[in-house]
């Protein structure tokens, strides 16, 4: 038997059908990045641009997550990057896709594909990006004020930290609050390169 690798995992997920949003997703969107990543960060679920592209965070909030990892100092590269729900759920708006949160049967049914991501890559931290991201990765409700940006356990003997999904920065209105927000989610991303860093010279 061949040995597991994240491509034939990555090729197995590609016909998945364990929950219905593959019905109307146009692909699936597995995670992408080295194997030997000392980082995973986990977002929610591809969004519209994701989805079409067939990566992860190619969209609006990718491109605020990419701006962020360079001020943390974290190259995008040398991270792994996935989701916790690797098909769209979205409701049609006409001709929008408008985005609809995972329920937690669907986080739950994708667990399978982000547990043998984890199991080959082994990271050092594992970083859930908003809510949905902190419930696959704790296996229940997790509030992101109260923990984020701290070094936290989670099962499976991975060690982790919550911050918020970059999609929310695109959400404050007020463009100081909107400033306020994103210096804290590069602070957490700090925390995230200094705890990597640490790591890496142990």
């Amino acid at each position: 038997m061949s040995k597991e690798t994240l491509q034939s995992v990555a090729a197995e997920a590609r016909g998945c059908e364990r929950c219905p949003l593959y019905k109307s997703a146009t692909q699936t969107v597995f995670g992408e990045g080295p194997a030997d990543a000392l980082v995973v960060f986990v977002g929610e679920q591809p969004g519209d641009q994701e989805d079409l592209q067939g990566r992860p965070f190619v969209g609006p909030a990718g491109r605020i997550f990419d701006k962020a990892l360079a001020e943390a100092g974290i190259p995008r590269d040398r991270a792994y990057i996935t989701n916790a729900v690797k098909h769209f759920k979205f409701a049609p708006r006409g001709k929008r896709r408008l985005h609809k949160s995972p329920n937690a049967f669907e986080i739950d049914r994708c667990r399978w594909w982000l547990d043998r991501e984890l199991a080959l890559i082994r990271p050092r931290l594992t970083v859930a990006l908003g809510a949905t991201a902190a419930r696959s990765l704790a296996g229940r409700p997790l509030a992101i004020g109260r923990n984020r940006g701290r070094i936290l356990a989670f099962p499976g003997g991975l060690q982790g930290l919550v911050t918020v999904h970059p999609s929310s920065l695109l959400r404050v209105p007020d463009p100081e609050a909107r400033h306020r927000a994103y210096a804290e989610f590069v602070g957490d991303l700090g925390v995230v390169a200094g705890a990597v860093a640490g790591a890496a010279a142990a």
